[in-house]
């Protein structure tokens, strides 16, 4: 199947569809439509209107359509990923967001709606999609976010400048002592898949950098065990933690938040698939942390 000279925007797209269908893309329909309108940035309505009519294909679009029909991910090719109300500019070398995390943000900004000035930070920010959507959408929060890696840092501050967030380059381990017990949100979306587990989507096992997938360790809970210790560092008493999990953590991280001592009102959350997609806990004041401990 070719696309052909002088065709027209509605049969290229019809095309690029089956194309993509045919590769395993899991949109084919939406992504055609999003290649050709990155093309021609008439916006999808418009861009549907005109395959009502007579509109021809847009130049390059055929190379466009190959490059993800090998499963390179969409945002690679725009260069652009939608996240709530951002449009967050991705490409190698950083964690695509994915739909699901927005759950985890929305968990987030419920909990401060009515904090004056509230003071929330993101460990591994990635993009800055967390971070970002929090600053944008909660006026006048403070908003902190922490990246290891030097190319997803990178993108994070492209994203991250114009909405005033405070990036830092280094590991989620010790950021920001200079925080430590004023924090009134931490959350973070970590590392978490195991060592020997491989994703089954090419655009994850082949795209997204390792550094972002695996969590550390033969289960992947080294770094979301750190992003905990650390929220317990970071939070004031009566302050809240959320972080995002694969599904099938949801009882080992209920489990390792408890054991620790120092959390109260343990939850899991379910994103809008019904999965168990993120954990949240208050933390404990010290009287009580130092009771469970014994002391």
């Amino acid at each position: 199947m070719t696309f052909g000279p002088g065709q027209s925007l509605a049969d290229a797209v019809s095309e690029a569809t089956a194309i993509l269908r045919d590769a395993g893309v899991p949109s084919p329909r939406v992504d055609a439509e999003l290649l050709a309108d990155h093309l021609l940035n008439v916006g999808l309505g418009r861009l549907r209107a005109m395959m009502l009519g007579d509109a021809p294909a847009p130049e390059d679009y055929e190379a466009l359509v190959a490059e993800r029909a090998g499963r390179t991910p969409l945002q690679h090719i725009t260069g652009v990923a939608h996240f709530r109300y951002l449009e967050l500019a991705v490409g190698p070398g950083v964690f695509i967001p994915r739909p699901e995390t927005e759950s985890v943000v929305q968990l987030a900004i419920d909990h401060v709606k009515d904090m004056q000035r509230p003071r929330i930070v993101d460990l591994g920010t990635g993009s800055g999609a967390i971070a970002g959507s929090i600053a944008h959408e909660v006026p006048g929060a403070e908003v902190h976010a922490v990246e290891f890696s030097p190319f997803a840092h990178s993108w994070a501050a492209k994203n991250l400048a114009p909405l005033g967030v405070n990036l830092v380059l280094g590991d989620l381990r010790d950021a920001f002592p200079e925080l430590n017990g004023t924090v009134d949100v931490v959350v973070s979306n970590p590392p978490y898949i195991p060592a020997e587990a491989i994703p089954n989507e090419p655009e994850v096992a082949l795209h997204d950098p390792p550094e972002a997938l695996y969590g550390g360790g033969a289960d992947g809970m080294e770094l979301p065990t750190a992003a905990a210790a650390s929220a317990a560092r970071l939070l004031r008493p009566g302050g809240y933690f959320v972080m995002e999990h694969a599904e099938v953590q949801s009882g080992w991280i209920a489990a390792m938040l408890a054991r620790t001592g120092s959390w109260t009102a343990i939850t899991t959350h379910l994103d809008l698939n019904g999965k168990e997609r993120a954990t949240s806990a208050v933390l404990a004041d010290q009287a009580i942390r130092n009771e469970r401990m014994g002391q």
